[in-house]
């Protein structure tokens, strides 16, 4: 909890830091990376870095857990600060790294606000920063702590024991660890991180959702992604990496995850977002559910559409499943209501159903509004977002 004094000085001052985090952030990001620029290598999607958005996505998570502080002072935004935290523990983030972070940022924010940032100035973000990071800290000890290693130490080196096409734009990868240890199963939902070695040198970092667990095997999914350096890495998986060749892949992480009991799951994605949903169907399947399952899937046309076969296998293996498609561009005869944007009115959802959605954030977006529009409680829809956008996932 914010402490009063800070509460009012973080109140009044939000709109000056909000307006100028756009220069604070990349500022900050300059400062750090010029001290530590192993971090820009070997952390940090040096795509999102690039392109702007990995600073946005900051600069969203520091204001929106600063306004949340503020107008809800009794109220953690735990949500938030779950979904964050499992993507820093699969990137092996440690709490040392905290403290340099606050370094360089606040050096940012009194070199863009100047005089503005009084010492009760600096002292009441500096609480709203604490707050904030030993909160991850915490949460992110724990998640080491439950995965049975030291804090950061989440990576596995792993062959790739099989691959599959399964679009022209997607394959998936099989990998077990080169010791022969056994790789926690991971609950379904849940995702790894990859860290590759490019060309240059860098080991950059991505996460996959998994997709399944084929014969004590791990298996994950990876889009072709246009453009150098967006899509440096699932180039190069896609380019370089087959059977054989050796990964280093983290521990299963990840807070949105398929829940036990028997209420009706609904399960909603759009192109790769198909990802973690097959993984969903996998284990209900394996399991024998019972449960009412609904899935949901938008894509181009059926070339771009990632396991439907699987998900039509999968289906057909549960007593009370259905599965719902729409094909922007269908290729031959298709159904005239099932072509273009997926519109989940049209389906009857349970509105006591769990549902959970994954795909772009305007499709996920767009099919949050129907559901609760169709009744479902804002309690019961989860969804899954990845890149620097992932603080939005935990929102509302």
């Amino acid at each position: 909890m914010l402490s009063p004094k800070s509460t009012e000085i973080v109140r009044a001052t939000l709109p000056a830091v909000g307006g100028a985090i756009g220069e604070i952030t990349p500022l900050f990001y300059d400062k750090m990376f010029a001290e530590r620029p192993d971090l820009l290598r070997d952390l940090f999607n040096r795509g999102n870095q690039a392109n702007g958005s990995q600073r946005q996505a900051l600069a969203g998570a520091i204001a929106a857990f600063a306004t949340a502080l503020v107008e809800h002072p009794d109220v953690r935004p735990d949500a938030m600060l779950s979904r964050i935290a499992h993507k820093h523990a699969a990137l092996g983030v440690t709490a040392e790294q905290y403290e340099l972070v606050r370094r360089h940022l606040f050096a940012a924010i009194a070199e863009v606000l100047g005089e503005a940032v009084t010492p009760e100035v600096a002292a009441a973000w500096d609480e709203v920063y604490w707050l904030m990071a030993n909160a991850l800290i915490a949460l992110e000890a724990r998640l080491y702590e439950d995965a049975g290693v030291p804090a950061g130490e989440v990576f596995v080196p792993c062959r790739v024991v099989a691959r599959h096409r399964e679009t022209a734009d997607v394959a998936t990868f099989e990998i077990r660890p080169l010791d022969g240890r056994e790789l926690p199963a991971g609950r379904p939902g849940q995702y790894v991180s990859v860290r590759v070695e490019l060309p240059d040198g860098a080991r950059q970092i991505r996460q996959y959702s998994l997709s399944g667990w084929p014969d004590d095997a791990l298996r994950f999914s990876v889009k072709r992604v246009p453009g150098d350096p967006a899509g440096e890495v699932s180039n190069h998986l896609h380019d370089h990496v087959d059977v054989g060749a050796v990964l280093r892949v983290s521990l299963p992480f990840g807070d949105v995850v398929l829940a036990d009991g028997d209420r009706p799951v609904v399960l909603v994605s759009a192109g790769i977002g198909c990802t973690p949903m097959v993984g969903m169907l996998a284990h209900l399947a394996a399991t024998g559910s019972t449960r009412r399952v609904i899935a949901v899937h938008a894509d181009r046309s059926e070339a771009d559409h990632a396991f439907r076969e699987d998900v039509r296998r999968l289906v057909e293996k549960l007593p009370d499943a259905e599965a719902h498609v729409w094909y922007e561009r269908p290729e031959g005869e298709w159904p005239a209501e099932r072509t273009g944007y997926a519109d989940l009115s049209a389906i009857d959802v349970p509105a006591d159903a769990v549902v959970y959605l994954c795909g772009p954030l305007p499709f996920m977006r767009a099919a949050r509004a129907q559901l609760l529009a169709a009744g479902v409680a804002a309690a019961d829809l989860h969804y899954e977002v990845f890149g620097p956008d992932l603080w939005l996932g935990a929102d509302a």
